[in-house]
């Protein structure tokens, strides 16, 4: 054979299946449907502000880790048995990290923390020695690898921290990690990467992100079937759950319509790929993430809570979720279009408003009010991107 040991573990550029999804990768995300499930329910359970910034700090981990993974599928052959292997074992480890989510502020703090050092550590470590014959990108993840296990020592010190430490200790190394891609992961002796150097599959990362985002979608799609069938069937639990569902599908096509199709094209045809995908997929896909887990939250309340006053905590759980999601496909289309969709932001001055008028009105009412500023921002983007790709004729009649 011609080509090195590691080499042969790359994905061949040029390839038919260069861009293409394996199973594999769709069988490691199944392990964050269970994360994103352990997400809403410990916010559920704790939605005050110290269970919601500390969710949020988990959130950004629970991302941080996957995306880490998804651009590594970029350039490794997930098809290639070792590539393989190394995805279970990160499977593994990501059970155990979803696992300890409920209890990562309290008891299960330190196996949280391993399984996370674990999953980043480890993976970057693997990465370098597959492309040990790729001498820039080996490069690239020596330097991510110098980040990731000096921010594990914070991961580490934190779980073994209590209480506001462990969380001061888990921040600064998020932190850490969140800055090492805009810093171009800078490591004395071994420089700094540039956008240039991240020559990655732009349709495969924007299928990756989009899988995630279906696979969010769809444990909203379960919390509302499943609370569906734990409540007495009245005609209000059925109006909620008709308005729930419209909801998800209302982001669904907000995110799919357009978004999606015209993110997967640009970064495909970008000069700088890498650049592209750091802003759009990388950071612009959190709000995006967590808009999904709030609005999961926000929907378990209008079953519940659904003739009672919305209170400012149900309130903030209903506006806020498809809030947070219209603010990162706004920053997700701004940075792949160039342009802001006006639709969006006017959604999100609408459901600001409806913070205003939320504590003269019903939580099943707020419900429906906030997913018809769903359905009206997709309908109004639909309707006017439609227009634009279908421009109209003018008549020959008069």
């Amino acid at each position: 054979m011609s080509e090195g040991k590691g080499r042969s573990w790359l994905r061949v550029k040029g390839s038919k299946n260069e861009s293409r999804v394996s199973f594999v990768e769709l069988f490691f995300d199944l392990v964050f449907v269970f994360s994103v499930s352990q997400l809403s329910h410990g916010l559920t359970e704790h939605f005050s502000p110290s269970g919601v910034i500390e969710t949020t700090l988990l959130i950004f981990a629970v991302w941080w880790v996957w995306i880490f993974t998804a651009w590594v599928t970029n350039w490794l052959d997930p098809d290639r048995m070792p590539v393989r292997v190394m995805l279970f074992v990160l499977m593994l480890a990501g059970l155990v990290l979803s696992a300890s989510i409920p209890e990562a502020f309290a008891e299960k703090g330190l196996l949280f923390a391993c399984a996370y050092v674990f999953m980043q550590v480890g993976r970057s470590l693997f990465t370098i020695y597959a492309m040990k014959d790729d001498a820039p990108n080996r490069r690239n993840f020596q330097r991510i690898a110098s980040w990731v296990a000096f921010s594990g020592l914070f991961w580490i010190a934190g779980g073994f921290a209590e209480g506001e430490m462990r969380f001061c200790f888990w921040l600064f190394a998020l932190l850490i990690e969140y800055i090492g891609p805009a810093a171009g992961f800078r490591v004395p002796g071994l420089g700094y990467s540039t956008a240039a150097d991240w020559n990655v599959s732009g349709a495969h990362l924007a299928e990756r992100c989009a899988l995630f985002v279906i696979i969010c979608l769809g444990e909203a799609v379960l919390e509302a079937g499943e609370t569906f069938a734990e409540l007495p069937l009245t005609p209000l639990v059925v109006v909620v759950f008709i308005t729930v569902f419209i909801g998800t599908v209302a982001l669904w096509w907000i995110y799919f319509q357009f978004g999606h199709e015209h993110a997967a094209h640009r970064i495909e045809h970008d000069d700088t790929p890498g650049r592209l995908g750091r802003q759009a997929f990388t950071y612009a896909h959190i709000p995006i993430l967590a808009g999904i887990i709030v609005n999961v939250v926000g929907n378990k309340f209008a079953f519940l809570h659904a003739e009672e006053t919305a209170h400012m905590s149900t309130s903030a759980a209903i506006v806020g979720g498809p809030a947070l999601f219209l603010l990162g496909n706004l920053w997700f289309k701004g940075s792949t279009t160039g342009r802001l969709p006006l639709s969006h932001m006017a959604g999100l001055v609408a459901l600001l408003l409806l913070l205003v008028v939320a504590p003269a009105v019903e939580v099943c009412q707020l419900c429906m009010l906030a997913t018809l500023v769903l359905v009206a921002v997709a309908v109004w983007e639909y309707a006017s991107l439609t227009k634009v790709a279908h421009p109209v004729r003018p008549s020959s009649h008069h």
